[in-house]
């Protein structure tokens, strides 16, 4: 009998495409960056532990940009991207604020921690079982349910910007930490609308004046890194109201549009 004929291992046509790969890496990207905000804050490195949780933040805003541009958008990289969320902006800051200051308080400290690393996971299992979803009045009215993973993390981590700036030890009472982080976490998982940055568009006759700020702002954070954060964080807040009250304005718009019209209104009959 004549042996087998073992024919070469041909690869299979076409490959991986790039701009399948590139969105996902930067996401795993913001993943390390994450965890190694976990690694300074065990070294008592506070200022670096931020910096990374923050270079998170700016590379989950890339991610999707870098995937809509090069149409690498997947089911996969949604799902890393919501893993990648939890961790960065859930677990990595709550780690981060109980070693910073809650652990003086063992036991209600890590429940505030927990509350936070948990709520914001709960917010991302929300987004992704909604992401199908026909009926979400704050999507196509431009707004985000809730405040999102990464703001929340900014906001989590703002006692820690003011006491950069201020080194005062009121800032660092868990006494007043554990309820802020609470507080944040409920932000992350409530119902209230808010302002998404896609959907912000500037009027034509603005342009320079928006250029300017932006400008300032990044002069700003370069001077003064978490003064500018502090500040920001602060604006977030107080812009809070004002994207509930535009919602709110929004809603009674739909509302009205879609009453059909007062008999009052028709023409008289023959």
């Amino acid at each position: 009998m004549r042996p087998p004929i073992r024919r070469p291992l041909r690869r299979p046509p076409g490959g991986l495409p790039l701009r399948a790969v590139a969105p996902n890496a930067v996401t795993a990207l913001a993943l390390c960056s994450g965890l190694s905000g976990i690694r300074f804050a065990i070294s008592a490195q506070w200022e670096l532990a931020v910096v990374m949780v923050l270079i998170a933040g700016v590379l989950d805003g890339l991610d999707g940009r870098v995937a809509r541009l090069l149409h690498g958008e997947s089911r996969f990289g949604a799902e890393l991207d919501s893993l990648s969320d939890a961790i960065s902006f859930g677990v990595s800051p709550a780690l981060i604020l109980y070693l910073w200051s809650l652990h003086a308080l063992p036991r209600f400290g890590w429940m505030a921690a927990l509350v936070l690393a948990v709520f914001c996971a709960l917010r991302l299992a929300r987004f992704n079982a909604n992401i199908d979803a026909d009926d979400q009045p704050h999507k196509s009215a431009g707004f985000l349910t809730g405040v999102p993973a990464p703001a929340g993390a900014a906001l989590a981590l703002l006692p820690l910007f003011l006491w950069f700036v201020t080194e005062a030890p009121i800032l660092r009472d868990p006494r007043l930490v554990a309820p802020w982080a609470v507080a944040v976490a409920l932000l992350m998982v409530s119902s209230l609308a808010t302002f998404s940055t896609g959907s912000l568009k500037l009027r034509p006759n603005i342009r320079f004046e928006a250029i300017a700020i932006v400008v300032a702002v990044g002069a700003a954070a370069v001077s003064a890194p978490w003064q500018t954060a502090a500040a920001a964080g602060i604006a977030y807040l107080l812009a809070l109201p004002f994207s509930v009250a535009s919602y709110a304005r929004v809603k009674r718009l739909r509302a009205a549009a879609a009453l059909p019209p007062s008999s009052s209104s028709l023409p008289p009959s023959a």
